[in-house]
């Protein structure tokens, strides 16, 4: 893949702040998410800031060589939500968000010091293309259902009591929300394709934005006709920039500028309440989820790698992307709760865009940071139906996955060795083979790894006899 902009380019300031919000529209509604669906007050604005300081962390002890933007992790859903488990109150709770990223950041920094010490070798003979290839693959596959999800979802619902209980129904048509996510997919791969210059580089922008402008013609013609199939967007978002503490509408200092409510503010409230059983207890939820997404870690930057084709784990080195990923993760749950990762999107938006200049990830950062003040665009990106960045990612994780199998092309598959592993990674991986240990879960990425890895291992030494003979 010819780069069209490779990792120390720079370009003009007006593509370099288009360029970053369209890093930041392909990581923003993961990144958003995270907090939604754990509650307990945590704010989507504090997470967005969170993430642009872990991204700038990472950005700095990477030596600016790795292209990916840190957003925050689903793989600590589980530990999270383990740290207002019993009752806890919402400042010992957002401590706890705080203490469990230290602990996850600390596996890293002890990791990184021990890749420092012995070399990174021993990860390229445990983990060869035939083993990385695969679990890439699957990583992208694994979010194909989040993408058809997202692609039949509307914003609007009616509730009504059935039974006693009370149920939330969608109004619009899946057609409806399907098309609008067509829409978004077919004008992403034009621009992509065919689109000229700047064009070509921003196909995520036009996209969404083509996408959203259909969702609205249809949400304004249902409002207007009263056809509930039609209602695709929900404007609550936006209607909330205009509500005043009291409940009354009208436009305050709020409505365009508003402080996130960080994690450590509600923190600094709990260290009265705390107790040693309750550190362990975060302990226990945190530490050994690291250690699998160490795992992921390796897969996603040995994809960047072959994209920018750089092997990031010798330089900068393996060291200083876990010290980047562990110290980011820290800084970013200090502000919004979420532990960092890299995002499988961004490093998607990079191989579609051929963009991999480290100035766009940087300038998306700090917009990410300065956006978390900005209520109105806030506002807006909430108010993008599901169904437009649904179309995106199947774009987005559908690259993730060919970039997998590309790595897979100078392998073998006429050796038995290679033959087993690689089926081994994908079936697990997209059969969804998880496993639980109390409240730690393997997920089905790291059980398609850790799977792959005994088998490549158990299989190599029938590979020497093989070559021998």
């Amino acid at each position: 893949m010819k780069l069209i902009y490779n990792v120390e380019d720079r370009m003009s300031f007006g593509k370099m702040v288009v360029f970053a919000i369209q890093q930041l529209l392909a990581i923003m509604a993961a990144t958003l998410v995270v907090p939604m669906i754990i509650g307990n007050g945590m704010k989507s604005e504090a997470a967005l800031f969170g993430a642009g300081v872990g991204t700038l962390v990472y950005i700095a002890f990477t030596k600016k060589k790795s292209p990916v933007f840190l957003g925050s992790s689903f793989a600590f859903l589980g530990s999270m939500a383990a740290a207002f488990a019993g009752g806890v109150s919402a400042a010992v709770g957002y401590l706890g968000l705080i203490l469990g990223a230290i602990f996850a950041g600390l596996v890293y920094v002890v990791i990184a010091f021990v890749v420092k010490a012995v070399g990174v070798d021993w990860v390229n003979k445990l983990m060869p293309p035939v083993v990385i290839g695969p679990t890439v693959a699957i990583i992208g596959l694994s979010l194909a259902g989040n993408a058809i999800g997202d692609l039949k979802s509307g914003e609007v619902f009616v509730k009504e009591v059935v039974d006693g209980v009370e149920v939330s129904t969608q109004l619009a048509s899946p057609l409806a929300t399907i098309l609008c996510g067509l829409v978004t997919l077919f004008v992403t791969i034009l621009c992509s394709t065919f689109g000229k210059k700047t064009l070509k580089l921003i196909p995520f922008i036009i996209g969404i934005l083509a996408g959203y402008v259909v969702a609205l013609v249809m949400t304004l013609i249902g409002n207007a006709a009263d056809i509930d199939a039609l209602k695709v967007m929900s404007f609550d978002s936006l209607a909330a920039l205009f509500k005043t503490a009291d409940g009354s509408t009208g436009v305050t200092l709020k409505t365009f500028f508003a402080v996130p409510e960080f994690t450590f503010m509600t923190a600094l409230g709990g260290f009265d309440e705390i107790t040693g059983a309750y550190i362990g207890t975060i302990a226990v939820a945190y530490i050994p989820v690291a250690f699998v997404v160490f795992a992921e870690h390796i897969a996603d930057h040995k994809n960047i790698s072959s994209i920018i084709e750089r092997d990031l784990l010798k330089e900068p080195g393996l060291s200083r992307t876990l010290l980047g990923d562990g110290v980011g993760s820290m800084a970013g749950a200090f502000f919004g709760g979420c532990p960092n990762t890299t995002y499988g999107e961004s490093v998607g938006c990079v191989a579609i865009t051929r963009n991999a200049s480290i100035v766009t990830i940087i300038t998306a950062a700090c917009g990410a940071i300065l956006i978390s003040f900005l209520s109105p665009f806030v506002a807006f990106v909430n108010s993008i139906p599901s169904c437009v960045m649904g179309g995106v990612c199947m774009a987005l994780y559908g690259f993730i996955a060919v970039s997998g199998l590309k790595m897979l092309q100078k392998v073998d598959l006429g050796q038995n060795k290679n033959l087993f592993t690689a089926s081994v990674i994908l079936i697990a991986g997209i059969g969804g083979l998880s496993v639980s240990f109390g409240k730690v879960t393997l997920t089905a990425i790291a059980c398609a790894l850790i799977l792959g890895i005994i088998v490549n291992v158990m299989l190599s030494k029938a590979k020497e006899e093989e070559t021998e003979e």
